[in-house]
């Protein structure tokens, strides 16, 4: 008997793609190339010899390299203040780790992002291209002055921008599946809610109290009852993890626990995580974490006629309180001999 195969479709890869045609022309080697036309060379060399360590710039002559490929001057920062976006790439450096107050570098990440250079930055630009510049001759050294090409040095910040590709789509993946999640909700209280936003849902329960299930930042959304004025017993906290990839589960069940043991610190009495992946251990899920009261998959999440969907749905009714419509009418139709399909 054949083995059965499955290959999933590969469009985080065509996202990549139409990405990676877009930022060719801002922050990749085609950017640089570009922007050095613009400049004068006699300039760019004039400040090679100034901002990059003499002994690797030879090097890179040597190699028949132009340096730029390598070190940064202000006058092609100053063309194109996107470029530094190359250099942070091709050191290896993701924006969250480069563009942090402690390296001094956070003021610069605007010319990244928008290409302006504020006056702040400007009045440092010589500064910037020192350091980085020392970062880069250490990068040269590592790699081996041999082993140096302008390929290789193109391949380094592909490397680093795939990863923040990856990154931004796992982001993405996360706030798509927090948005699903709080949309089923919204769909399961809707005969109860008295009004909704995209971050808020205001519910009325059949004890006439107000209860709020809103998205929040850790835990994802929370579910509260209004006791007081000022007052609210804190219900429900959804951890949500969005990312399809199995083999990071167990670092995002890890994270889930860390947002509960706090949820839990802050008095919520249900602690949820929904995951994004096809299937999962629970039983390894409950011991990676042990705060979770209940463990649901997205996608069946998203099934109204799964076992977990309506597992989900009743929890939703019974904790907030509110009264089961559906529920209702079926026992409704019941009583007078009709029948009915509940999913």
């Amino acid at each position: 008997m054949d083995t059965k195969i499955f290959i999933p479709l590969p469009e985080l890869q065509i996202d990549f793609a139409k990405t990676l045609i877009t930022v060719r022309g801002k922050f990749l080697q085609e950017a640089l190339a570009r922007s050095v036309t613009s400049v004068s060379i006699k300039d760019i060399d004039s400040q090679l010899h100034m901002y990059a360590p003499k002994a690797q710039l030879a090097k890179m002559a040597s190699l028949g390299l132009r340096g730029e490929l390598l070190f940064a001057v202000p006058c092609l920062l100053r063309a194109n203040p996107m470029l530094l976006g190359y250099y942070r790439l091709l050191l290896g450096f993701s924006q969250k780790a480069f563009y942090v107050s402690r390296y001094g570098l956070s003021i610069f990440k605007a010319m990244e992002e928008n290409g302006r250079i504020s006056s702040k930055c400007d009045s440092n630009i010589e500064n910037l291209c020192s350091n980085l510049n020392l970062s880069a001759a250490h990068l040269l050294d590592g790699i081996g002055v041999d082993l140096c090409t302008a390929n290789l040095l193109h391949d380094l910040t592909l490397l680093s921008f795939g990863a923040q590709l990856r990154g931004g789509a796992n982001n993405r993946f996360g706030a798509l599946a927090i948005f699903e999640v709080f949309e089923i909700i919204k769909s399961i209280t809707k005969d109860a809610i008295l009004k909704a936003d995209e971050k808020s849902i205001e519910i009325r329960s059949a004890a006439r109290r107000t209860v709020m299930i809103e998205l929040a930042s850790d835990p994802d959304i929370i579910i509260q009852e209004q006791m007081a004025e000022d007052a609210f017993r804190k219900v429900i906290a959804i951890e949500i993890k969005g990312g399809k990839d199995f083999s990071n589960i167990h670092n995002r069940i890890g994270e889930a626990e860390k947002s509960h043991q706090k949820a839990r610190l802050d008095g919520f009495v249900e602690c949820w995580t929904v995951v994004n992946v096809s299937k999962m251990d629970t039983k390894m899920a409950r011991m990676e974490s042990p705060s979770t009261n209940r463990f649901y998959i997205l996608s069946r999440l998203k099934d109204t006629s799964s076992t977990e969907f309506i597992d989900f749905r009743h929890r939703i009714i019974s904790l907030t309180g509110i009264s089961d419509k559906k529920s209702e009418k079926i026992d409704n139709t019941k009583r007078k001999g009709g029948n009915v399909h509940e999913w």
